[in-house]
């Protein structure tokens, strides 16, 4: 390949894996409350409410459609990558509904439901992501109406989280993570909200990744952030967050009073509240997830956060060797570093592992 491209540092193989492992952990954690009052968690778990794996779908540390989807943004990116080893190109966006539409035909229903081809490449094979794990209907039912979104061409109106809790991966992308991001979760979510708060999650992952903190890092997507018409209900639920983590307060109390995260605004300021007022990984997810609402969404978005920053070590090892999938995550987490990474070399091209694992197709 040409000279590699110009790489920020501190975005080490460390910073890779503990995003993904990150949010990976914070979903499996939240999968077993999602639903759940804090008053009825605290009830079933005591007066700190969860702190540990619970049980979720017939396992501990199993993840959701969150996870899933995440996974397959990585793909996405991946092979886009390798497609740029013959062309140039930015076709980001067709290259994730494609991706989209393969973790369709892992849940089983999708009308695409068929044999795995070789150009399917190597992360559908997966077996274990054959399950399926709560996914959002606005995925679901934009994936099989079979019309990709725009952000200049909404495909509907929504503004659920299911696009920002799948896009971590896009913040590790070089050139203008905000509209990777963007352009992804636009994919099946229309509102301006709805990707917005996507483009924000990814652009604040490339920052810590980068080895801004939390809150220097909050500060400058916000910045980004207000460029954009329509950001105003993204603005206000991030300018709500960073205000409460810098005010005397009871943090379970201020996460309820954020929302559920059922909408993307409200998944993104609770992830983000929980992640500026860690004291370490454990506490940001745990806050993350105790609360009232979609604790899965909210735990991947803390997660994904803290682990950029913090690093793949600062993960209890006792949620890593218990995490559905963990080798599958390292794996994908290993890839993305070896294209977008400091410190790694480059990815050796065609014929390659990470080739056929990710064909440009």
């Amino acid at each position: 390949m040409d000279a590699p491209r110009d790489i920020p540092g501190g975005r080490t193989r460390a910073h890779f894996r503990g995003c993904l492992l990150g949010g990976a952990v914070g979903d499996a954690l939240g999968a077993a409350v999602e639903f759940d009052s804090l008053s009825a968690i605290r009830s079933r778990f005591g007066p700190e409410g969860l702190r540990d794996f619970a049980p979720y779908a017939g396992r501990l540390g199993a993840i959701t459609d969150d996870t899933q989807m995440t996974l397959f943004t990585a793909e996405a990116l991946l092979r886009l990558e390798h497609l740029q080893f013959r062309e140039r190109s930015d076709r980001l966006a067709g290259f994730g509904w494609r991706a989209y539409l393969r973790w369709l035909d892992t849940q089983g229903d999708g009308p695409r439901r068929r044999a795995a081809r070789d150009d399917d490449g190597w992360l559908i094979r997966q077996r274990e992501l054959h399950a399926s794990r709560g996914p959002g209907n606005t995925c679901l039912t934009s994936l099989r109406e079979g019309r990709p979104g725009t952000p200049e061409s909404p495909v509907n109106d929504s503004k659920g989280c299911g696009g920002v809790m799948r896009v971590a991966p896009a913040g590790f992308v070089a050139a203008d993570p905000f509209r990777a991001a963007s352009e992804l979760a636009a994919l099946t979510h229309g509102h301006p909200t709805g990707w917005l708060s996507a483009g924000y999650l990814a652009l604040l992952v490339h920052e810590v990744a980068g080895g801004a903190t939390i809150d220097e890092g909050a500060l400058r997507a916000l910045v980004e952030l207000r460029r954009h018409p329509g950001h105003e209900e993204t603005s206000a639920a991030v300018e709500r967050a960073l205000a409460l983590s810098r005010s005397p307060r009871a943090p379970a109390l201020d996460v309820e009073a954020l929302g559920a995260g059922w909408v993307a605004e409200e998944a993104l300021a609770i992830g983000l509240f929980a992640a500026l007022d860690a004291a370490d990984f454990e506490a940001g997810v745990l806050l993350a997830v105790n609360h009232s609402g979609d604790s899965d969404s909210t735990g991947a978005i803390a997660g994904s956060l803290l682990g950029a920053a913090m690093g793949e070590s600062a993960i209890p090892r006792r949620w890593i060797d218990r995490l559905e999938l963990r080798e599958v995550i390292e794996r994908v987490a290993d890839d993305l570093h070896r294209h977008h990474g400091a410190g790694s070399p480059p990815c050796p091209g065609e014929g390659s592992g990470c080739w056929s694992r990710y064909p440009p197709r």
